[in-house]
């Protein structure tokens, strides 16, 4: 089920509210549980048991690990079991099909094998199991003794499918203990139907183009084409991902819950560095606590720092995808800033600031070409077009087409990646609250009626 779908916004959320605000205090919890595990059997009625082998597994496994605390040992051999088994969990089901299609193309055999649909937000909810695990074993957090609580937290539906990726110790006690004034309420939906507005509205249409061009003929192809379809999926994915970040964010509040900021407009980034400080917060921060500072983060050699950061960029490239272009994906931004910190990084700094904008844009969307293709061989042929070295014309009369018919749908992509129009919507709800519920509805509106005649509704992060 989809945040941004006509079941969720009309049948789903509203009954899931009014048992919430009716049933006494003691239940709420037990409402969100329930709710929590039809939506993700709405799309996953098998797969819905692995999650909850997962809730289990883990809440029990935590217990062993306290319990050796407990009794002075260090409980360290139940936390490599335990990491062990959700990350074969998480590589057989991801990973499989990738290990077998690598082992074909190396040895030249034929191995058959069953590819397996991906349960959905599993990438999720395994990393927000293995953070309450090495946080307890850390002793950063207490045993959660409550086994309702504890699945609750891991299978919690605004963030359950897509994040951002929660950590135990940010919401412990609000699992215990929360509350839901009207203000909070009022801002949560707020941001739930603005971030309603990015994903329909401006992510499903800026979609549609590039999803265009990719099915042109190769008479229809130019240099100028290219640019403007990696132009649209760089806005697309931004505005998807973080506008389904906006909506899990507001949905939380709704319920009394604070989850972190998933984005902070990562494209007025000035530098890679400065990208990835903004971009996917949550993901980063669990990689920096759970992988990078553990290697030894930047307090070693040169030489160790460098292999730290290619490990955690190589293992950020596979969470999202099982294929070599997330891998390589991974490694490109790995390299990058290796580079930026220990070669042009003070170079950049003196550069101005347009000129950091744009080399900080052009190697996003460079990084976006191995993000969105299929494999690294159609990675590279786009590049190649991208760069004046695919034997076709800088733009041709499809160009203009496409830049007539799209070109006030990019620009307001691009102002509204900018922290400009939310400032002025703030400064509008202080100095006119009417008006801005108005505009607030008027989004919900337009995105209802897209979502009733249009089909094209993908979510791209769903297949993380």
């Amino acid at each position: 089920m989809l945040f941004s779908s006509i079941v969720f916004l009309f049948y789903f959320l509203p009954i899931v509210l009014l048992a919430y605000f009716v049933v006494p205090k003691k239940a709420k919890n037990i409402v969100l549980l329930i709710a929590s595990i039809f939506f993700y059997s709405w799309g996953e009625p098998v797969y819905v048991f692995l999650m909850i082998f997962s809730a289990i597994f883990n809440y029990f496994m935590a217990i062993d690990i306290g319990r050796a605390k407990v009794h002075q040992s260090s409980g360290k051999s139940t936390l490599i079991f335990t990491v062990v088994v959700n990350l074969f969990i998480l590589s057989f089901f991801k990973y499989y099909g990738f290990l077998m299609d690598t082992v074909n193309g190396i040895l030249g055999t034929d191995i058959k094998y069953t590819a397996l649909a991906l349960p959905i937000g599993i990438s999720f909810y395994t990393f927000q199991a293995l953070s309450y695990i090495f946080d307890v074993y850390r002793g950063n957090v207490k045993v959660q003794v409550n086994p309702l609580k504890f699945t609750l937290y891991l299978s919690l539906f605004p963030q359950l499918i897509a994040g951002p990726i929660v950590k135990y110790k940010d919401i412990a006690e609000q699992l215990d203990e929360r509350h839901v004034t009207l203000e909070k309420f009022g801002d949560g939906t707020m941001r739930f139907l603005l971030g309603l507005g990015k994903k329909v509205i401006l992510a499903n249409n800026l979609g549609a183009i590039y999803t265009q061009i990719m099915a042109v003929s190769d008479s229809q192809v130019s240099v100028l084409t290219y640019w403007i379809g990696i132009i649209a999926y760089t806005l697309q994915i931004y505005f998807d991902f973080s506008g389904y970040s906006d909506m899990a964010i507001g949905l939380g509040r709704m319920f009394g819950f604070e989850f972190m900021e998933n984005f902070n407009y990562p494209y007025i980034s000035k530098t890679i560095t400065e990208f990835w400080r903004r971009w996917h917060m949550s993901l980063s921060t669990w990689f920096r606590e759970y992988v990078y500072i553990p290697l030894g983060g930047n307090r070693v050699s040169v030489h160790r720092h460098i292999i730290n950061l290619l490990v955690v960029w190589s293992l950020t490239g596979l969470w999202h995808g099982a294929s070599w272009n997330f891998v390589v994906w991974g490694l490109y931004y790995g390299v990058l800033l290796i580079l930026e910190k220990y070669l042009i990084g003070k170079y950049i700094e003196k550069a101005p600031t347009w000129a950091q904008h744009l080399y900080a844009m052009i190697i996003v969307m460079i990084g976006w070409v191995f993000f969105s293709s299929t494999d690294l061989s159609a990675a590279l042929e786009y590049l190649k077009v991208l760069f004046c070295m695919g034997g076709v014309p800088f733009a041709n009369t499809y160009t203009l087409y496409l830049l007539r018919t799209n070109l006030i749908l990019l620009a307001i992509g691009c102002l509204t990646s900018t922290p400009e129009p939310m400032k002025q919507f703030n400064i509008l709800c202080k100095k006119n609250a009417v008006i801005a519920i108005i505009m607030i509805l008027l989004v919900l509106v337009l995105a209802t009626a897209y979502l009733i005649f249009s089909s094209y509704n993908p979510f791209l992060y769903f297949r993380f």
